[in-house]
């Protein structure tokens, strides 16, 4: 988890025990040194998370923070019925997911996050929409899983950074499979509804299953701006929540069918997979 990830963690902790409604950008740094920025979550400290987009005070870097317009791409255009059933297919008949997952459903979602696979040019789109939904493929199976095999058996909650609510598990859930309590907060923190206090919600309303994945994907992780940017779909491979482990040689072969998932939807939807496909 990253550093930013752990301060938001400090930051929804302290609201909920107050009972209070966060605001968009926190303010706490009035004890940072000369050389530290007060980032836009009230953290003091140096690097572009504290000092670049959305930094409060301090030497701040000189970024242009004029919000991006979304292109005229439409998504819906590009995730056809065709090449999302040409994924649900391959998952078994007796799958939770079917029936669950479906495109309507992601397009819903995606509504939600208005820049997703409308950044950049036309090519980024695709390259985007591919990356994400190879995730999503690796993630499920195919849409096939719902929730983790034998997910409510493991413990995924660590109370010492987060709270956990009593009778709840943090266990994977939804297409990136979002796991422990931690994460679940980000993702309330982030997207603006609570799964930390209702974490079974992923799995029973699709939307919500395929909002939480997207904002993991915009804003927890920011898989969007590996894309965009050009780093490429290995960037995103160790953005994901053990990625930096499999990159590093903890699982070659989970990188590669990732990769495999990504280069096949790249094809589908008629775009280059780019550079930088694997990490």
């Amino acid at each position: 988890m990253s550093a930013t990830m752990h301060n938001l963690l400090k930051i929804i902790l302290a609201g909920i025990l107050a009972g209070a409604t966060l605001p968009t950008v926190m303010s706490g740094c009035n004890d940072c040194d000369a050389d530290e920025c007060c980032s836009p979550y009230g953290y003091c400290g140096t690097g572009d998370e504290y000092c670049g987009a959305g930094c409060q005070a301090g030497p701040c870097n000189d970024i242009d923070s004029t919000p991006t317009s979304p292109t005229n791409v439409s998504v819906s255009d590009i995730v056809t019925d065709t090449f999302f059933d040409e994924i649900m297919d391959q998952a078994a008949a007796s799958c939770a997911g079917k029936g669950f997952y479906t495109r309507s459903a992601f397009l819903e979602a995606a509504d939600s996050y208005p820049l997703f696979g409308r950044e950049g040019s036309i090519d980024d789109s695709k390259r985007e929409i591919a990356a994400a939904f190879a995730h999503f493929t690796y993630e499920t199976d195919h849409f096939c899983y719902i929730e983790e095999i034998d997910g409510p058996s493991k413990d995924y909650c660590e109370e010492d950074a987060c709270p956990c609510t009593a009778g709840k598990g943090y266990y994977g859930r939804g297409p990136l499979q979002l796991k422990w309590n931690c994460n679940y907060a980000v993702v309330s923190y982030d997207a603006g509804f609570d799964v930390l206090s209702n974490p079974d919600i992923v799995a029973s309303d699709p939307v919500i299953a395929f909002k939480t994945a997207l904002c993991i994907w915009m804003d927890s992780y920011d898989m969007h701006w590996s894309i965009v940017e050009g780093y490429g779909f290995g960037a995103t491979i160790r953005q994901m929540s053990d990625g930096w482990l499999d990159c590093d040689g903890g699982n070659s072969t989970a990188v590669n069918v990732r990769v495999e998932y990504y280069t096949e939807y790249c094809n589908r939807l008629g775009v280059a997979p780019g550079d930088g496909i694997t990490c």
